[in-house]
């Protein structure tokens, strides 16, 4: 048990909250499965030392803030102190959707990776309506809900949330600067790769790095080898500068290539036309009689499991 568990294991935080078990710990903090006691409901505690400074977990409550209410954002149910521990109690999600790629073979059907990304497209539109960027987009930042929920995909982990301007000014290059990656290699933008001002395209960027993902069960640039983790975020990036948008898509859909170009053109761009990006996946859907059922590739796999 660690030392916040033993320190309140006897207590309640916020005089209705206790805790079951930890769930995870990340760079910015530890999440923990908790009970609210009056009602017997599982909620979500995300948990950030009094050292951290700033405050990551202070600027992520008043982001959730933002979207209270609006389907796909967790809601927040309580924010305060407890011992030397700042925690945020939201509501506790279902599993990611990197967990449901493993537990689907490691690829998702044509029709599955597009009502995600139906889905997705709404969230963060949502979110960059708000003057939003999330700055990491990947599988394991988009969980489902949990009951009548089941089948909403949720967009969490706003620790790298950032606002943007009107306007998008370069970082300049200058010799021997060496870039910082902004979110994760895998999934991230070629301009958050170099540490530059961002833009919604960039969040559109990493979703479609994600789609890419989904169907062919990995991409391009997994697996290179290096002598540290900052040569191997400079050989993601290269590659991703160096891959063709049409070799990149090859095989799939050309809707897919369409979105990347689109996304790419857009990345100075305030508001990029998200109806039109939805539009593609829905011709796509159109054309091959795919119908948004809510019926996703782990929904048949958990019923055929049953069954058995």
């Amino acid at each position: 048990m660690d030392e916040f568990m033993r320190k309140v294991q006897d207590r309640r935080i916020d005089s209705k909250y206790s805790l079951v078990r930890k769930l995870g710990e990340g760079g910015f903090g530890a999440v923990y499965l908790g009970r609210d006691f009056d009602t017997g409901e599982e909620v979500a505690l995300k948990l950030e030392h009094r050292d951290q400074c700033p405050s990551i977990l202070e600027e992520e409550v008043e982001t959730y803030a933002t979207f209270q209410g609006l389907p796909g954002f967790p809601e927040v149910y309580w924010y305060g102190w407890q011992d030397d521990y700042k925690v945020m109690v939201f509501e506790l999600l279902g599993p990611s959707l990197e967990d449901l790629f493993v537990f689907c073979g490691r690829r998702f059907s044509l029709k599955t990776t597009i009502m995600i990304m139906d889905q997705l497209l709404l969230r963060l539109e949502a979110l960059h309506s708000k003057g939003l960027l999330h700055r990491d987009v990947k599988p394991q930042n988009c969980l489902l809900g949990n009951g009548t929920n089941g089948n909403v995909v949720y967009v969490t982990d706003f620790g790298l949330a950032q606002e943007y301007a009107a306007k998008f000014d370069d970082f300049k290059e200058f010799p021997g600067r060496r870039s910082r990656l902004v979110g994760t290699a895998r999934y991230a933008s070629i301009r958050g790769h170099s540490g530059q001002v961002q833009s919604p395209g960039d969040d559109l960027e990493s979703l479609g790095y994600m789609m890419i993902y989904f169907m062919r069960g990995g991409l391009p640039w997994q697996g290179l080898k290096a002598h540290s983790r900052e040569e191997k975020d400079w050989l993601v990036k290269e590659k991703k500068i160096a891959l063709g948008i049409e070799e990149l898509c090859s095989g799939l859909p050309e809707e897919f290539a369409e979105y990347m170009r689109l996304v790419k053109s857009v990345q100075q761009e305030p508001v990029p036309n998200y109806t039109t990006l939805r539009d593609l996946f829905g011709r796509v859907a159109r054309r091959e009689a795919i119908e948004y059922d809510s019926v996703f590739d782990w929904t048949v796999r958990l019923y055929l499991q049953r069954a058995e």
